[in-house]
């Protein structure tokens, strides 16, 4: 991988982890998501102007991601109710690179080669020694880990579905903006229908926090699209769950969650397999 792709999507790493922080540090996660997605997608709107509109073959993957975004943001959601986020948002973010390994190789035959699976392996191992030795006090918190690996899965799904809508798009920021305005679209009409004005409570005394987490998600996964169209899907999106170093810090500094030692030791997993995605 390119040194300045791998920069890039390690800064984007940066910004997953911080915007995940808003989501948990909020006093409702699904209140957190509404208001973050309006954010991100507004942001995106105001930018439509200086991309073109997606060619009639784009919009299947723009639909798709659309609906798998979604099921992501409410198993996201009941993952961060169930457990703390040094738990739940490593595996969510680590597990996911293995199924999309898989899934790339076996669907549209694009492989990383053997340092790219040692690093994907080392990353997953990782994930692993948290989800077992993680939880508030080090425990196995069995319905927070099960939400984090569907989530995981839907990560996997629209990895896939954007990466190859940006390539079929030609321009990865275009597709990218025009992804977050139905991405948000869609999740405020669910926000409305299920919770109402509700959905916004706090909003008026809050929005520099929602407004920095919409521009740091928004940030952090339109590098991750540029890159997947300039090296492999399977590469870019393991690098991304680097991001799970930095969720960790996060957690233990800000949210003041327990740091194990299984943690630290799964972390240095983590770290070696991105030096390993640098040699890939």
């Amino acid at each position: 991988m390119d040194l300045h792709v791998f920069l890039a999507v390690l800064a984007g790493a940066m910004m997953h982890a911080g915007w995940n922080a808003v989501v948990k540090g909020g006093s409702d996660p699904f209140t957190a998501v509404t208001q973050v997605s309006l954010f991100s997608g507004t942001i995106a709107l105001c930018c439509l102007p200086l991309v073109a509109v997606p060619a009639a073959n784009v919009w299947p993957w723009l639909a798709a991601s659309a609906a798998i975004h979604t099921l992501y943001r409410f198993t996201l959601i009941g993952a961060y109710r169930a457990g703390d986020m040094a738990q739940v948002y490593p595996i969510m973010r680590g597990a996911a690179p293995l199924m999309t390994a898989i899934a790339t190789t076996a669907l549209i035959g694009e492989s990383v080669g053997a340092v790219g699976f040692a690093a994907i392996a080392a990353l997953s191992l990782g994930v692993c020694l948290m989800s077992l030795r993680g939880g508030r006090v080090g425990g196995f918190e069995r319905h927070a880990v099960m939400l984090a690996l569907f989530s995981a899965a839907s990560t996997c799904g629209y990895t896939l579905a954007d990466g190859l809508g940006a390539r079929a798009n030609g321009s990865g920021p275009g597709y990218a903006l025009w992804m977050f305005v139905l991405n948000s679209l869609t999740m405020q009409l669910i926000a409305i229908a299920m919770q109402g004005r509700q959905a916004y409570n706090g909003l008026r005394a809050r929005w520099p926090v929602m407004a920095g987490g919409g521009l740091m998600t928004m940030s952090a996964y339109f590098i991750v699209i540029w890159a997947m169209t300039q090296a492999p899907i399977a590469l870019v999106a393991t690098l991304r769950e680097t991001s799970v170093l930095f969720g960790s810090i996060i957690a233990t500094v800000v949210l003041k969650e327990v740091m194990t030692g299984w943690r630290v030791v799964a972390s240095a997993f983590v770290l070696l397999g991105m030096l390993l995605l640098k040699i890939a």
